[in-house]
């Protein structure tokens, strides 16, 4: 069993959790993920480590409350336990050589950019980062974030905080001013993903992409998160969940996402209204 020693509540649909397992904050790095099982009879949940703390032995996951195990899991409160947690899981990122990192996230995007933003930062580079969402509720982890970037911009679509527009319209704007970018990190929705790389491989900008948002079981059996990479066949969890953005088949993934949107929706009203009973 797994403590949750803190928790808090970033806006209606995402929260925050620090959990001791020290196992795994002893070896985790930024780009690793985990698998949780909320209870004995639950199901296994891939969730990026999004900070962890190898003193306390904690590391920190944020979540987004879409399906029945994310919503059994914001039931658990601090002093509450987790029956497993698995990892760390994934490959973890490989640093590049240069001066200048520009990272670009939308919504819950924000949880696994952070701690490789800041393990960048801590190696020398200039770190800038531009962040979306809806609105202002839905910008989560802005106080930590501005601790590891140079340049923080905001894009939200109403323009409630920061600038109205969307982030590849920023991502644009930087590139003209200089050109000396030595990666783009981009990590969100699978199309945020794609326009951001159809922008960067027009000016030959290295771009990593991370696909987490595909995964299901994250050990490669399910099969869920394969992805073609070039001329070959590759899984998000166990050959990423960082990749090469330009040798990525993004159409196909969207294409793949889009299959059984209809019958997740219909369950997840379903389990909706099983929880409020």
């Amino acid at each position: 069993m797994y403590k949750i020693l803190d928790k808090k509540i970033l806006n209606n649909d995402v929260e925050k959790m620090e959990i001791h397992a020290p196992f795994v904050a002893k070896k985790c790095r930024a780009g690793q993920f985990i698998i949780v099982m909320v209870d004995e009879e639950g199901e296994r949940v891939p969730l990026t480590i999004a900070d962890y703390d190898r003193e306390k032995e904690s590391i920190t996951i944020i979540y987004q409350k879409v399906g029945y195990s994310t919503k059994l899991l914001g039931q658990k409160n601090v002093g509450d336990s987790i029956f497993a947690v698995a990892g760390p899981l994934g490959k973890a990122i490989k640093h590049i050589k240069g001066k200048r990192i520009v990272g670009v996230a939308g919504g819950v995007g924000a949880a696994p950019i952070y701690p490789q933003l800041k393990e960048y930062k801590e190696l020398g580079f200039q770190v800038d980062l531009i962040l979306g969402a809806r609105n202002k509720d839905y910008i989560i982890l802005k106080e930590e974030l501005e601790k590891v970037v140079d340049n923080f911009y905001i894009c939200t679509d109403d323009g409630s905080l920061g600038r109205k527009g969307f982030v590849t319209d920023m991502l644009k704007e930087l590139i003209a001013q200089d050109d000396e970018i030595d990666e783009v990190i981009s990590i969100g929705p699978l199309r945020m993903m794609k326009a951001v790389v159809d922008i960067t491989k027009e000016h030959n900008i290295r771009t990593s992409v991370s696909l987490n948002p595909i995964m299901i079981d994250g050990t490669g059996m399910c099969g869920g998160c394969r992805l073609t990479y070039g001329d070959e066949t590759k899984f998000a969890c166990v050959d990423g969940p960082d990749f090469d953005g330009f040798l990525v088949d993004f159409d196909e993934l969207i294409a793949r996402q889009g299959m059984y949107k209809k019958k997740e929706e219909e369950h997840i009203c379903r389990l909706d209204q099983q929880i409020k009973k």
